[in-house]
């Protein structure tokens, strides 16, 4: 019976015979769609683990070299994204192992990781709080000119149109016109119950659920505060979406709405100013989209930092 040692000696290797016929170097090669746990830290000092899905990538040099070593990247990645947190000391230490585990062939990595987040937030009125899940995305990438990070993740919130709801208050208006006599003086109580009444309120302004993707660089040493991050953004738009809701909780985010009448090109500067203002990103973009009630496509509208490389 052969050793261990022996039988790996024996097996065929193809991946370094090389092919003259097909010759060339390769941007990137790789893996996707790795399935392992990671641990992050979103800025509460709670260390979550979830199931992410990884890609790990350095590019091919050498033309004379048919592939390069694929499971050296799952082994280094499953050794790494297994048992550390997941910060951008880590992430660079781990592309320089993927560098290194391919002296011969490459000078460039890169890995992609995306998961979910979960964070606990608070009811709007009442003692309730609920659980949402944020998705997040890590991506890195190590080269000549140095190492670099982006983070991604997005919030949904409600929108509600200004033009719906200036001509909302038209029509309720005009209803009120037909309703109380003009010549007559009013009656305090009736004009209330009128308030009060779906008589009354002939017409409300559509909103819709909206989402804003952001893509954030952090400063250079600065830590990976997912939740600060959320909290800068949710604050600015007024409306993001809740989880456990009883009815003072639901008539909070009615006044809310009301308060913070949106265009899409409205909500983008709105986050804009916001992270335009924060020491610790680099850079950003964000997308966001209007998914319309009113209109079966959507409305869209894009916003970065003045300085934007992204």
């Amino acid at each position: 019976m052969h050793s261990h040692e022996n039988t790996v000696r024996l097996m065929p290797d193809v991946a370094g015979q090389a092919q003259p016929h097909l010759a060339g170097a390769l941007d990137w090669v790789g893996m996707d769609g790795i399935e392992v746990p990671v641990r992050f830290d979103a800025g509460d000092g709670d260390v979550q683990r979830s199931s992410a899905q990884v890609g790990a990538f350095v590019n091919l040099t050498r033309p004379d070299k048919r592939g390069i070593h694929m499971s050296r990247l799952y082994l280094l990645v499953d050794e790494y994204l297994s048992s550390k947190t997941v910060d951008a000391a880590m992430l660079e230490s781990l592309l320089r192992a993927f560098l290194d585990s391919h002296k011969d062939l490459a000078d460039r990595a890169r890995i992609s990781i995306r998961f979910d987040q979960l964070v606990r937030r608070a009811a709007l009125r009442s003692d309730n709080s609920g659980w949402r899940a944020y998705p997040v995305s890590i991506e890195a990438s190590l080269c000549a000119d140095g190492f670099r990070m982006e983070l991604g993740t997005e919030v949904v919130y409600s929108s509600t149109c200004p033009a719906s709801a200036a001509l909302s208050r038209q029509l309720i208006q005009e209803q009120f016109a037909k309703d109380f006599d003009a010549g007559k003086s009013l009656d305090h109580a009736a004009v209330l119950a009128w308030l009060g009444s779906e008589k009354g309120i002939v017409a409300t302004p559509h909103a819709q659920r909206s989402v804003a993707r952001l893509l954030v660089r952090f400063v250079d040493g600065a830590p990976l505060k997912l939740i600060d991050l959320l909290d800068t953004v949710e604050h600015s738009l007024g409306t993001p979406v809740q989880t456990a809701v009883k009815r003072e909780d639901e008539q909070a985010f009615a006044l809310a709405n009301g308060g913070n009448l949106m265009f899409c090109e409205d909500a983008a500067r709105r986050i804009q100013r916001a992270l335009d203002a924060d020491k610790n990103i680099a850079d950003f973009h964000v997308r966001l989209e209007h998914q319309e009630s009113l209109h079966a496509h959507n409305a869209v509208a894009h916003a970065h930092k003045n300085t934007s490389v992204l």
